[in-house]
């Protein structure tokens, strides 16, 4: 009876440690596609403004588009202007 507990607690003991590795080795994949996931949403972003400044220039090139060219450079300079009152605080 005391073999059989004593066999039955080794494999707990192993199963245990079989777990441990296994979560550990799970937290570094997600940790690595957490990385991986930041590096593309900083692609993402950096792609999202060159399209901005794309439309902005093909904008710029009829006469109707320098109204929103105009437009939208106004309001970027009211954003940084309130980037810039928030840095000041």
């Amino acid at each position: 009876m005391i073999t059989s507990i004593d066999f039955k607690v080794k494999r707990f003991i192993e199963q245990h440690n079989e777990i441990k590795k296994n979560l550990s080795e799970y937290q570094n994949k997600i940790q690595e596609l957490k990385t991986i996931n930041d590096q593309h949403q900083k692609t993402i972003n950096e792609l999202k403004d060159k399209i901005k400044l794309l439309k902005i220039a093909k904008s710029a090139e009829t006469k109707e588009g320098a109204v929103d060219a105009k437009l939208k450079i106004n309001e970027m300079v009211r954003e940084i202007d309130k980037c810039i009152g928030l840095l000041n605080r």
